[in-house]
C-alpha cells in the first residue's frame, strides 16, 4: 500500500478510528509532519486538534536513526541500544541535544503563537504522526502526555514498523496503524508525496484546521 499523500493517510487513519467519536477526541499532531495527518483524523472523528512539540536525536551522521528524543517540559527519552549499536559519545549526544532543544524552543515560538495548548487531562488523546521507524518520537510524546493526565492514550500512525509499535505499545494504551511491513526501510516510502513541510503550511493547517 502506497498513501498519495499525508492527508489522504490521515482520512484513512481516521476511517480505523471511528470508535473514538463519541468520546470527544484531542487529536494530537507532531510538527510538521503529522500535523496535516492529525487535522486529517479530526475531519473524520471530531474532537479539538493541537499539535505536540517533539524533537527526534538523530546519530550524528545517520539523522534519520533516532538515538532518542526531547520534548516539551524538557523530557528525554534515549533508545539506549541504538546508542550502544551505534557507539555515540556523550559529548556527540550533548551536541545533538542543544542543536535540537534550539529548534524545539524556535518552534515553541513560532507555532504556539497559532495553537496555544489544549489542556489533555481527562481526555481521550490520540497522538498522530506520518509514521514510524524506531518509535522514539511517539515515545516521548506519550510520556509527556501521560504526566498531563489523560484519560486514555490512542497513538495512531498510517504507517509503522513492528518495533516501533512493540516499543509504543508499552506506554499507549492503544495503537491503530493499518500498514505494518515486516521491514520498513523508512516512513517515506509508504507515500508518493512526502515533501518536508515548512512552518508556514503547519500554521496554515494549525489555523484552518483542514490538512
Amino acid at each position: 500500500m502506497i498513501y498519495p499523500d499525508r492527508a489522504t493517510a490521515g482520512r484513512a487513519l481516521g476511517e480505523s478510528l471511528l470508535h473514538l467519536r463519541a468520546s470527544d477526541p484531542l487529536v494530537l499532531g507532531l510538527p510538521r509532519g503529522g500535523v496535516p495527518v492529525a487535522a486529517a483524523v479530526r475531519a473524520v472523528i471530531g474532537g479539538d486538534l493541537d499539535i505536540l512539540l517533539v524533537r527526534k536525536l538523530g546519530v550524528p551522521w545517520q539523522p534519520e536513526l533516532a538515538m532518542g528524543a526531547i520534548g516539551e517540559g524538557g523530557l528525554r527519552v534515549l533508545n539506549q541500544d541504538v546508542v550502544d549499536h551505534t557507539e555515540v559519545t556523550p559529548a556527540q549526544l550533548a551536541e545533538t541535544e542543544d542543536l535540537e532543544r534550539a529548534e524545539l524552543q524556535r518552534r515553541q515560538r513560532i507555532l504556539r503563537a497559532h495553537a496555544p495548548p489544549v489542556a489533555p487531562r481527562d481526555r481521550t488523546v490520540v497522538i498522530v504522526d506520518d509514521g514510524m521507524a524506531t518509535g522514539a518520537t511517539v515515545a516521548v510524546a506519550c510520556r509527556i502526555i501521560r504526566l498531563l493526565e489523560p484519560r486514555r492514550i490512542t497513538v495512531a500512525v498510517p504507517v509503522s514498523s513492528p518495533e516501533a509499535l512493540h516499543r509504543v505499545g508499552k506506554l499507549a494504551d492503544d495503537t491503530v496503524c493499518p500498514l505494518v511491513p515486516r521491514v520498513l526501510g523508512g516512513v517515506g516510502g509508504a507515500y508518493e508525496d512526502f515533501h518536508q513541510l515548512s512552518d508556514d503550511e503547519v500554521i496554515d493547517i494549525i489555523r484552518s484546521g483542514v490538512p
